[in-house]
């Protein structure tokens, strides 16, 4: 059976006590920038311009008891479509920015047990460097393939782990931030009242600037004559947009009206942007939902009928005891084509004679 190989990455496990605890962990080994003389770094924050080049200093540490080998290498880094989290590229994916510019002194590195080892590496920003944040990472990673029992399992894992790095080119900022392909799903009950009811709510998150985002959400509900039904601020979304990047999201709204009809409306929010969005709703318990649709087809089937016999449809509240009646007065006032009737000959008409003398007027 042909083995699916998954990535598991750490790049964002921090600590808060000692410096070597600012580095992304997974419990076997931890990445991590080197500390400066004034603290230690939690993650890369690095700035140029086009065409500058920067030289740094990663450290990898291992926590086991026996030597370590890593494949060391630069990603670029985008958000999951899942939940917008942080993640990188795979080694084996084309990089476009830090992934690119990045270059390690060592790109494999032998570490041994409890102890570190520390590697330079370069970052040249081309000269046509779009400006902006170019998120990415170092990663090490354990080239191993890790699987549990040969004959059960069809999953074989790579673990990895990835010190961040953003960067920001030098050039003008743009914060901007868009709500898209708004959409509204309900779940009524069968029956009105019996069973609750409830909805959801999805849409699509888009970074279109070229700076990393902290976004806000909020959802807003109105019902019919403009009612509000619901107003709250939305937790489930990325702590971080990167720039460019398009997240998927979705929001329960338990209780939602059984009967309604409004809208809901979606404002996405960040330093030096603000954007809404909105979809409207209609609200119908299933049985009313069924029994319109069962009139409506009726409806149609009566006037198709109506049409193909030449007739029209009874009037509405006509009884069907005197729907016979109707149809046969119908129907005999229908116009009958008429039958050509042969001309009559000619009356000769009687001549008129002369008279002999004029009339008397009175």
């Amino acid at each position: 059976m042909r083995k699916l190989y998954v990535l598991i990455l750490s790049v964002f496990l921090l600590a808060l006590t000692t410096p070597a605890a600012y580095a992304a962990d997974n419990g076997s080994w931890s990445v991590y920038p080197v500390s400066t003389q004034i603290a230690a770094r939690p993650y890369f924050y690095l700035s140029a311009d086009p065409g500058q080049t920067l030289r740094d200093k990663v450290t990898v540490a291992n926590k086991t008891g026996g030597p370590q080998t890593f494949r060391l290498y630069a990603a670029d880094a985008y958000n999951t479509a899942r939940d917008g989290g942080f993640a990188v590229r795979t080694v084996k994916e084309k990089q476009l920015g830090v992934g690119a510019w990045a270059h390690p002194a060592r790109s494999r590195v032998t570490v041994p047990a409890h102890g570190s080892v520390t590697v330079p590496f370069t970052l040249r920003v081309p000269e046509k460097a779009e400006p902006g944040d170019h998120p990415g990472a170092l990663v090490a990673l354990d080239e191993r393939l890790e699987s549990g029992d040969a004959a059960t399992s069809s999953v074989a894992v790579q673990r990895a782990v990835g010190a961040r790095i953003y960067l920001r080119v030098g050039g003008p900022t743009v914060p901007a931030l868009a709500v898209e392909k708004v959409r509204i799903s309900h779940h009524q009950p069968l029956v009105p009242g019996l069973g609750e009811s409830g909805a959801t709510v999805s849409y699509t998150l888009h970074n279109t600037g070229n700076v990393t985002l902290n976004p806000k959400v909020r959802l807003r509900a109105e019902g019919l004559f403009g009612r509000t039904l619901l107003s709250r601020g939305l937790t489930k979304i990325p702590s971080e947009l990167l720039p460019g990047q398009r997240v998927r999201l979705t929001e329960p709204w338990h209780g939602a009206p059984q009967l309604d009809w409004g809208h809901v409306t979606l404002t996405a929010s960040a330093p030096g942007t603000r954007e809404s969005a909105s979809t409207s709703f209609v609200a119908l318990p299933w049985l009313m939902t069924v029994l319109a649709g069962a009139g409506i087809a009726a409806a149609v089937v009566v006037v198709i009928r109506a049409r193909r016999g030449g007739t029209r449809p009874w009037p509405l509240g006509a009884r069907r005891g005197g729907t016979r009646r109707w149809w046969l007065r119908a129907r005999r006032g229908r116009a009958r084509p008429s039958v050509p009737v042969r001309p009559s000959r000619p009356v000769r008409t009687t001549p008129s004679r002369r008279r002999s003398s004029p009339s008397a007027r009175p």
